[in-house]
């Protein structure tokens, strides 16, 4: 397992980012807890929030996909696509004026990223419990 561990550190940092913007706009607010009903403030948080509940899960999908021996370059592809879309869908929600295609552009990618991984996993569930056992090497059933 090599590949998806640098796409989680890039993402790791990104959310950093976010969570640092979430911080900035906090100040400029004068707001501790919740958004205050400032608008900025709100998109930040959201902005941090989506991430949080799309990425963790997308990455462990990813990383069962490489325990389970997918081609580097699926990996790779999958990676980049999970990254350049929550920097899309990032770009566009934080923008007061928002543009909808950098939104929309960056949930399609997530989303692909983590139907790809599901439907392969499930693939790969059933060549390995369908497939005779003396073709696998040793493993536990």
């Amino acid at each position: 397992m090599h590949i998806i561990p640098a796409y989680a550190a890039l993402l790791a940092l990104l959310f950093v980012g976010l969570s640092a913007l979430v911080i900035r706009q906090r100040g400029r607010a004068k707001v501790a807890i919740g958004s205050g009903g400032d608008a900025l403030l709100e998109r930040a948080m959201r902005v941090q929030a989506n991430f949080a509940e799309y990425v963790p899960f997308a990455i462990l999908l990813l990383a069962l996909m490489e325990l389970q021996g997918a081609p580097a370059l699926l990996l790779h592809g999958l990676g980049l696509l999970l990254l350049v879309g929550r920097l899309s869908h990032a770009y566009g929600v934080s923008q007061e004026s928002e543009n909808f295609r950098f939104r929309v552009s960056g949930m399609m990618a997530t989303f692909v990223t983590l139907t790809v991984a599901a439907l392969y996993l499930l693939w790969r569930a059933h060549i390995q419990r369908s497939w005779p056992a003396r073709a696998w090497p040793a493993q536990a059933r």
